[in-house]
């Protein structure tokens, strides 16, 4: 080979792979919406046909916006999640049927859904980059504390369940904090990536551990004041521990020292504590949670899904064949449940495993990622998705506590759906810049020996 021999190395882009799974999805979708209709019913609903051209049509239209503005992101990503709205909508679907009338529940979610599909269209075909929005990191900050606030306002707040979470504009309702959980994730990562250098110093050792500096504290003393406030404001348990534990974890990722993994282990545990010392709603949580026998009217809920699930048993009673409508709310804060009594417990851990398909993806485009913030936002993204994961299926599965939080792209919900459809675009957009192809050039002499190596971006 001449001396002006080169070699270029071009990763592949995986977007036939990403549509296969894409199909392979809608045809579990469509056949578990089929199941509904045939089992209950004994033929397929009028709104089937629409049900499907509209999947169709929106998942042919994600697919052609990756294509087209994000080549080379994650070609697993966007069919799992596809496959988890598809089936949440099958089982609130269902749900649906239980009632005479039946109920609009998958039609609306299906609304939300499509809205939730533009947005990750939008993400794709205008955003395409993620890392000009690290330069709004206070105005990020400052947007996302206001979202979290907006519920207290007089008027426009409204409590539901015991907490105060929602907001009111005529007759529909959105949750903020949804919105904030990913404004601020961008505003976490660019404001770490900023001071990294200064949060990682050591102060003092204690048992092995190097905790920061008193100096330091501030920025974690801060988050948990706001969560603490947030917790007392509002008396949501989940949005707290969601909004604390994903700046914990940043922070964790960042510095790469454990002491404030436990430092804010600490100072979320004293603030849980002292929420169940103060209201009335965690102590019946709680007690759901480690007794839930002892008191069967206030407690109905949780020994329902857990009679539910046990009565799914291994394999489920098959989708439209169970008796989920028993649980109240089945078809948002207990659709975990619903999908262990129709699919069983391994129904339940293939869902499972998908969101966990999901994370894995997630922080795999965090440990590609060249850049800081990207880096950091992928990872916190990611795991932002994980706890809230494991705190939802934990509460109704009685691992932990019920906390409030819905189950992602599952639950029925408009802020919910549609926010984590906005996590997912961002997530592409990451992958996307993080496996875009280096081309290598490599120079060879004459005896076939390389002597030279050279990196530039494309």
């Amino acid at each position: 080979m001449s001396a002006d021999s080169a070699m270029t190395v071009v990763p592949r882009k995986r977007r036939g792979a990403e549509l296969f799974g894409l199909l392979f999805a809608l045809v579990l979708v469509l056949g578990a919406y089929a199941q509904v209709d045939l089992n209950v019913d004994g033929e397929l609903s009028a709104r089937f046909t629409t049900l499907a051209i509209a999947s169709t049509v929106a998942v042919v239209a994600a697919h052609i916006a990756v294509r087209w503005r994000l080549p080379y992101a994650d070609p697993v990503l966007l069919p799992c999640v596809v496959l988890l709205n598809g089936l949440g909508i099958a089982m609130i679907h269902r749900i649906d049927l239980i009632n005479s009338p039946p109920l609009d529940g998958a039609r609306t979610q299906l609304i939300w859904t499509t809205i939730g599909v533009v947005m990750f269209i939008l993400v794709a075909v205008v955003l395409r980059d993620h890392r000009p929005l690290q330069g709004y990191t206070y105005t990020l900050g400052l947007l996302g504390l206001v979202l979290l606030l907006l519920p207290l306002v007089p008027g426009l707040g409204t409590e539901k369940f015991g907490a105060q979470i929602w907001i009111q504009v005529g007759p529909y309702s959105f949750q903020p904090a949804e919105a904030a959980k990913v404004v601020l994730a961008v505003a976490f990562a660019s404001y770490l990536v900023e001071k990294r250098d200064v949060l990682a110093l050591a102060g003092w050792r204690v048992l092995g551990l190097d905790l920061p500096r008193a100096r330091d504290l501030g920025p974690i003393l801060c988050v948990w004041a706001m969560s603490l406030l947030i917790l007392i404001s509002q008396r949501d348990l989940g949005t707290s521990l969601l909004f604390f534990g994903m700046f914990v974890m940043m922070l964790y990722v960042a510095t790469e020292r454990p002491g404030w993994v436990v430092l804010g282990t600490t100072l979320f545990a004293g603030g849980a504590y002292l929420a169940f010392l103060l209201f009335d709603h965690v102590k019946i949580r709680v007690g759901a949670w480690l007794d839930p026998f002892g008191d069967y009217d206030r407690y109905y809920q949780v020994i329902n899904a857990q009679f539910g699930m046990a009565w799914g048993g291994l394999l489920g009673r098959g989708l439209g064949e169970g008796r989920p409508g028993l649980t109240p709310l089945a078809r948002s804060d207990f659709i975990a449940a619903a999908i262990g009594e129709e699919l069983g417990a391994t129904g339940l851990m293939a869902v499972i495993v998908i969101y966990g398909l999901i994370v894995f993806r997630g922080l795999r485009t965090a440990l590609q990622c060249r850049d800081p913030f990207g880096k950091l936002l992928a990872a916190g993204l990611a795991f932002g998705l994980a706890l809230q994961v494991f705190t939802i299926i934990g509460g109704v599965t009685r691992l932990l506590p019920l906390t409030g939080l819905t189950t992602p792209f599952m639950s029925q919900g408009g802020s919910s759906l549609i926010c984590n459809w906005i996590v997912i675009g961002l997530l592409m957009v990451i992958s996307h810049h993080a496996r875009k192809p280096i081309a290598t050039t490599m120079e060879i002499d004459p005896d076939g020996e390389t002597t030279q190596l050279m990196a530039r971006p494309v």
